[in-house]
């Protein structure tokens, strides 16, 4: 059940936003901690006239691991120095930047004064020669680099603040500048995006920034491709004009919000502004992204058999009106003793929490092969692929056939490889924080919920046709989102 407006076009120059609610409103009014669970999807258009200021909108410092680590093979560095020229050479004209090494200290290497340089032929240039002086040495302490990354962004003017961040290590020098301490202080000040290069780095340690500061982490297999990837990234950064928006989430008397996070295209986390239901979301170029919103509601003396607003989810700019914004939409709740009714679950709510539960897989498969468990890391594996066939994700099964060989994906029969390393895991562990599709939008797109092209699903995945209401519904779905009938198990 979806309800919402779509992003529709503002005046000229003027970016909008659509906003919509996908949820199954029925809830058991028996149940001991009731929750309605729901999809946001919030879409920004027509960016390309957003954002229009008297100054320049990012501000960017590249951040790059020259820890002894990077000294060998030697073509790791050079790929380093290589991919954040290549940034460098992007960057439009006026463009605030800096270059920090990173090693157990933070330090500049260009410019070589107090603020960022801005960007122009001559800076790039001088940047550029920087870069390629840099030499590798010392430890690694990440909380040191965003720092320094943070005090420098704040001495700038532009909206947007933004971190590249490369690493070939994990956090050994932590106790420097502990990360915890660091992220906290740098959470809503800035957007990072973190690499993973070489054998030696830690997948979780880099969502666990990427997640904090709004960002996506990444990883290349080989050294050469990492050019490549910044002058995408870049590309990709250079088209979010929008700063931020809020989500705002007011909920009824007799509903708590329990929390708001983002699940699509990668996960990050939201913390509501001073205990309020204002969410901050950050860098928006046209683009789609999705939430999942869980309420708490008490059945409480509420009418029963009748549609109830628990909360209103608006979207919001803050200081600013260069974004055509759409209309607050309802959630609702339909409290039942029907249990036909209550035991379903929104086909987008169900598709993402399996999502979950596959990077949940994943984890563990990877502390397995690190503890020697080969069959334990072998079983969780095999749960993941059940889950990502299931899930019609077929990007996530040819990752995972770098290291099973699968036999049944719909049982989850696998066989672990012989030559699977400690760095496979951890580029499984990044790719796997991406969700591989987002189910499609319903009725307010002219489409049904859950609807794709003819026989497929959102993504590409197979389709089924509800025998009841002649909508389609993704193949692993267990009832249809429309009306709510249910599917016999399929082979």
């Amino acid at each position: 059940m979806e309800t919402g407006t779509p992003g529709t076009g503002g005046a000229a120059g003027q970016a909008a936003a659509g906003l919509e609610i996908s949820q199954w409103k029925y809830l058991s009014s028996e149940a001991g901690d009731p929750q309605m669970h729901a999809i946001l999807s919030v879409r920004v258009d027509g960016t390309g006239g957003a954002g229009r200021r008297g100054g320049p909108v990012l501000a960017q410092v590249l951040a790059v691991d020259c820890s002894s680590s990077m000294t060998w093979p030697v073509e790791k560095l050079h790929a380093a120095q290589r991919a954040a020229v290549a940034a460098i050479r992007k960057l439009p004209d006026g463009t605030p930047f800096a270059v920090v090494r990173g090693s157990e200290q933070a330090a500049v290497v260009y410019p070589d004064t107090p603020r960022m340089a801005r960007a122009s032929d001559f800076t790039r240039g001088r940047a550029e020669r920087a870069v390629r002086e840099m030499v590798a040495g010392g430890g690694t302490c990440i909380g040191a680099w965003l720092d320094l990354s943070r005090r420098l962004l704040a001495k700038q003017g532009a909206p947007l603040g933004h971190v590249l961040l490369l690493t070939d290590g994990r956090n050994q020098h932590d106790e420097h500048m502990p990360l915890a301490r660091v992220l906290d202080e740098c959470a809503g000040q800035f957007v990072c995006d973190a690499w993973g290069i070489g054998d030696g780095w830690d997948g979780r340690e880099l969502l666990r920034i990427t997640r904090r500061l709004h960002g996506s982490a990444s990883s290349v297999r080989e050294e050469a491709a990492l050019p490549a990837e910044y002058e995408q990234l870049m590309n990709r950064l250079l088209t979010k004009t929008v700063p931020e928006l809020v989500i705002s989430v007011t909920a009824m008397p007799g509903c708590t919000v329990r929390y708001l996070k983002q699940v699509f295209p990668t996960e990050a986390e939201l913390t509501a502004e001073d205990g309020t239901g204002r969410f901050v979301t950050r860098a928006w170029g046209d683009e789609t992204r999705r939430y999942q919103l869980c309420l708490a509601a008490d059945p409480a003396g509420r009418p029963r058999r009748e549609d109830l607003q628990i909360a209103v989810v608006a979207v919001e700019v803050p200081g600013g009106d260069e974004v055509r914004l759409p209309p607050p939409q309802p959630c609702l709740v339909h409290w039942t003793d029907d249990p036909a009714l209550s035991r379903h679950t929104d086909v987008q709510v169900e598709h993402f929490e399996q999502h979950q539960r596959l990077g949940e897989a994943v984890a563990a498969a990877t502390d397995a092969h690190r503890r020697g468990q080969r069959e334990l890391a072998e079983h969780q594996l095999g749960r993941a692929v059940r889950l990502a066939h299931a899930m019609g994700a077929d990007e996530q099964l040819a990752r995972l056939a770098r290291l099973v060989r699968i036999d049944d994906a719909r049982g989850g029969r696998v066989a672990l490889r012989p030559d699977v390393t400690a760095v496979d895991f951890q580029h499984l562990i990044t790719a796997s924080s991406h969700s591989t599709y987002g189910p499609a939008s319903g009725p307010a797109s002219g489409t049904g919920p859950g609807s794709g092209p003819s026989g497929t699903a959102p993504g590409g995945a197979a389709a089924v046709t509800c025998p009841a209401c002649s909508r389609k519904a993704p193949a692993a779905a267990r009832f249809c989102p429309s009306c709510g009938h249910g599917f016999e198990a399929r082979p």
